[in-house]
């Protein structure tokens, strides 16, 4: 079956940087895209990043633009995203998710598969 397992969450402190890398398997990797969601406690799970099942295509959420990149790497069948300059609003549970196609959707309906999630914590 389908498996996501995210690593590299952690307590950081304001501005420092952290790297959250997903491990697929289970799955033609090449065949899907690849994104990050996030959910902050009260809140609703929302799009972070997303990846072209190439790679050469990227997408991501305003509020991470120019902070976060998104990465794969085809011959491990992981996707990473590197998060620079972390703020306190950073802070939450993060969530890789894979939908088949080359579409980098921003809709959580549109992804087929999900992780448990990793938990980042930003402290002021």
């Amino acid at each position: 079956q389908v498996q996501l397992v995210e690593s590299g969450g952690g307590l950081v402190q304001a501005g420092d940087s952290l790297r959250l890398s997903c491990a697929a398997s289970g799955l033609t990797f090449s065949a899907y895209t690849m994104g990050w969601f996030r959910q902050a406690p009260g809140k609703e799970r929302e799009f972070v990043a997303a990846i072209s099942w190439s790679g050469r295509s990227g997408r991501y959420a305003d509020s991470v633009k120019g902070r976060f990149t998104i990465s794969r790497d085809g011959a491990k069948n992981t996707v990473s995203l590197q998060m620079n300059s972390l703020k306190p609003e950073d802070t939450a549970v993060y969530y890789c998710a894979a939908r088949r196609g080359s579409a980098t959707y921003i809709e959580l309906k549109s992804y087929d598969y999900w992780g448990q999630g990793t938990q980042v914590t930003v402290s002021s």
